[in-house]
């Protein structure tokens, strides 16, 4: 597993972090990351999270040329 520590304090959309929470806690898929438990430690949010090699999708996308096809695929499923 990974803890993913959002700090809450100065957060102007807190109330999406909490509905993006709600809605992840719900929903399982095989193909996403699914959020296991979560915390709140004062003004931190802590998401217990399945552990995922390699990064954030974000991270490779920014960092990793994908064909037209290999993004269509990601974006499929």
């Amino acid at each position: 597993v990974v803890i993913k520590k959002i700090h809450l304090q100065g957060l102007r959309k807190k109330e999406l972090k909490v509905n993006e929470l709600m809605v992840m806690k719900v929903n399982r898929n095989p193909n996403l990351v699914n959020c296991l438990d979560s915390y709140l430690v004062g003004e931190e949010l802590q998401l217990v999270m399945e552990y995922m090699d390699g990064g954030t999708l974000s991270n490779v996308i920014s960092k990793t040329y994908l064909s037209e096809d290999e993004m269509a695929a990601i974006s499929r499923e």
